[in-house]
């Protein structure tokens, strides 16, 4: 995961929901650092994304809240990140068999 990334659940974990602007003034981020990274966490399901009309002309701008438990999400990223670990073992303890195998010839 990265630090963009954990910046902003971190700081969407303190509030019940901000904009853009109230997260890259809270997680000292960019705004491009912000738009990947809440990309990323929608494509994860974990935030929700609202939009409001401001008065008069001008673009809506986008309110994010959690969607899912804080808690919950550590608990994702741990079995992910458990799962690539026993990938990797995995592939390990397979180049060690067939490294111990003798080639034929």
């Amino acid at each position: 995961m990265s630090r963009p990334i954990a910046r902003v659940l971190s700081y969407l974990k303190h509030v019940d929901e901000a904009t853009t602007m109230d997260i890259e003034r809270g997680t000292g981020l960019r705004q491009p650092e912000v738009s990947i990274a809440m990309k990323q966490l929608k494509e994860y399901d974990w935030i929700n994304e609202k939009e409001e009309k401001k008065p008069g002309k001008g673009r809506p701008y986008r309110i994010y809240s959690l969607k899912v438990k804080f808690n919950n999400i550590i608990t994702q990223i741990e079995k992910q990140k458990k799962k690539a670990f026993a990938d990797v073992v995995f592939k390990i303890q397979r180049l060690n068999v067939l490294g111990k195998t003798t080639p034929v010839g």
